[in-house]
C-alpha cells in the first residue's frame, strides 16, 4: 500500500466510534463507490416502486412522459407494465420529448469508453437497456437485437480488429463488423446513439400501433403508471455495478422531486437536505461514478453508510442487495466466506489506477463495523491491490 494513494476509515457501529482512519480526510476518486450516493437519495426521494411513465387522457389521446425509468424492458428487470398500458390504450398515443435537461453522456465520462457496454447513453425514457446485444446465431450468422437495428448492421472490409468486434460509429447507429469468421457463442453489448426519432421507432415496433411526438410541457395533473418493485432495482445497481441504473434512477428521482428530469438538480437537492453534514462536503457529479470529477473521503462514505444503515433499518435486507464476499455479486470471488458464512458487504468501485471497497463487515465475535477502503493512482495490476484488502480484511474479521 505505500507505492500509491490509500485511504481507509473503519467504524464501530454498535459502539458508535471510530476505530482508525488513514488519510480518511482526503479526498479520492471514489468509482463505483459514487453508486452508495445515488442508492441513498433514492431511498429518501422514491417510494416502493419506480414510476414506469406520466401520462395524461384527452378525449381521443394518450399524451405520456419519460420519468428516466431503467426498468422499462430493462434485459433483467423486465419492467412491463408502462408498456402494457400503452398497449392496451385504444387512444391515439404521443409521446412528448420535453423533460430531460442534460447531455446524453454523464459530466466527465470518458468519450472513447462509447462503445463499452457500461457507457450507455441517458435518456428521459430508456429502451432495454439503450444497449444493442450482438450475437451469433445457431447458424453462426450475426444477430442484433432489438431486431429494428438490424438495418444499420453491415460488414465492412475495411475494419481489421485483432478478433472479432463490432464497432459503432459514435454519432450515428452504423454498426460494423469485419470480414473475419464469427466465433462460436459470440456476443457482444453496445450502446446505442440515443434519439427520439429512434425512441419512436422502438416503441412502434414493439407496440405495433403509432406513437406520434409532441412537445408539451409536463402537466401538473398528470397521472403515473408504476413498475416493479424498486428492491430489485437496487440490488441489480449495487450487485452487478450497473451504471445504466444508477444514472437513470437519479432522473427518476429528479422526475419525482421535480416534475423535470436533471441530474444536476436532484444531486444538488440531495447535497444540500441529505448530505449536509457528512464531515467533508462530496464533490459529486454523475449517479455511477463514471466520472473522474467525482471526489469523496473516505470518512465521508462511512458516514454515509451508517444512513443508509438507519434509513433501510433492517441489516437482512441491506446486506441482500449489496455484493457478498465470496458469495455474490463483484465480491462473489474476491473474498472467501468463513465456513460458509459471509462477514463483509460491500460495494466496490474501479476504474483504471483505483480501486475501492466500502460497505459492512462483522467480526468473528459479532463486532458490526462500516468500512470505507479506497486506493488510487496505482499502476500495479488492480488484482495485488484488491488481493492485499481483502488480506486486511480478513484479519479484522478474524482477529476483531
Amino acid at each position: 500500500m505505500r507505492d500509491h494513494f490509500t485511504g481507509f476509515a473503519l467504524y464501530d457501529l454498535d459502539d458508535q466510534k471510530m476505530i482508525y482512519e488513514l488519510n480518511a480526510d482526503k479526498y479520492f476518486i471514489p468509482a463505483s463507490n459514487t453508486k452508495l450516493f445515488t442508492f441513498y437519495t433514492c431511498l429518501k426521494i422514491l417510494g416502493d416502486s419506480i414510476p414506469a411513465l406520466r401520462y395524461e387522457l384527452h378525449s381521443d389521446s394518450l399524451v405520456f412522459w419519460g420519468t428516466g425509468d431503467p426498468s422499462f424492458l430493462h434485459s433483467d428487470l423486465k419492467g412491463t407494465k408502462g408498456l402494457g398500458f400503452l398497449a392496451r390504450s385504444n387512444k391515439s398515443l404521443y409521446y412528448s420529448t420535453t423533460g430531460y435537461a442534460n447531455n446524453f453522456f454523464g459530466t466527465g465520462w470518458a468519450w472513447d469508453d462509447y462503445n463499452d457496454y457500461y457507457q450507455a447513453e441517458i435518456t428521459d425514457m430508456p429502451l432495454e437497456d439503450n444497449v444493442a446485444l450482438l450475437y451469433a446465431d445457431s447458424n453462426g450468422n450475426l444477430q442484433i437485437k432489438p431486431s429494428y437495428l438490424k438495418r444499420f448492421l453491415n460488414s465492412d472490409t475495411s475494419y481489421h480488429p485483432d478478433k472479432f468486434k463490432v464497432k459503432r460509429d459514435f454519432l450515428r447507429n452504423n454498426f460494423i463488423y469485419p470480414v473475419m469468421p464469427i466465433p462460436p457463442n459470440f456476443k457482444q453489448e453496445i450502446p446505442w446513439k440515443t434519439s427520439v426519432e429512434l425512441t419512436l421507432e422502438l416503441l412502434r415496433d414493439t407496440l405495433k400501433k403509432p406513437v406520434w411526438p409532441v412537445n408539451i410541457p409536463l402537466s401538473a395533473t398528470a397521472k403515473t403508471i408504476y413498475n416493479g418493485n424498486l428492491g430489485t432495482v437496487y440490488k441489480r445497481m449495487l450487485q452487478t455495478s450497473d451504471d445504466f441504473i444508477a444514472e437513470q434512477l437519479l432522473l427518476t428521482c429528479s422526475s419525482v422531486k421535480f416534475n423535470t428530469l436533471n441530474t444536476d438538480s436532484v444531486i444538488g437537492y440531495s447535497k444540500k437536505h441529505f448530505l449536509n453534514d457528512l464531515p467533508d462536503e462530496p464533490q459529486w457529479v454523475d449517479g455511477s461514478g463514471l466520472s473522474r470529477m467525482n471526489l469523496f473521503t473516505p470518512r465521508s462514505i462511512v458516514a454515509l453508510l451508517q444512513k443508509i444503515k438507519d434509513q433501510v433499518n433492517n441489516d437482512s435486507l441491506l446486506y441482500s442487495m449489496l455484493p457478498a464476499g465470496g458469495a455474490s455479486g463483484t465480491l462473489r470471488n474476491a473474498y472467501k466466506t468463513d465456513n460458509g458464512r459471509v462477514f463483509v458487504w460491500a460495494k466496490t468501485g474501479s476504474l483504471s489506477n483505483s480501486y475501492n471497497q466500502s460497505g459492512y463487515l462483522v467480526t468473528r465475535k459479532g463486532k458490526r463495523l462500516a468500512f470505507s477502503f479506497m486506493n488510487n493512482n496505482f499502476t500495479r495490476p488492480v488484482k495485488e491491490i484488491r488481493d492485499e484488502m481483502v488480506r486486511i480484511m480478513t484479519y479484522i474479521h478474524e482477529e476483531f
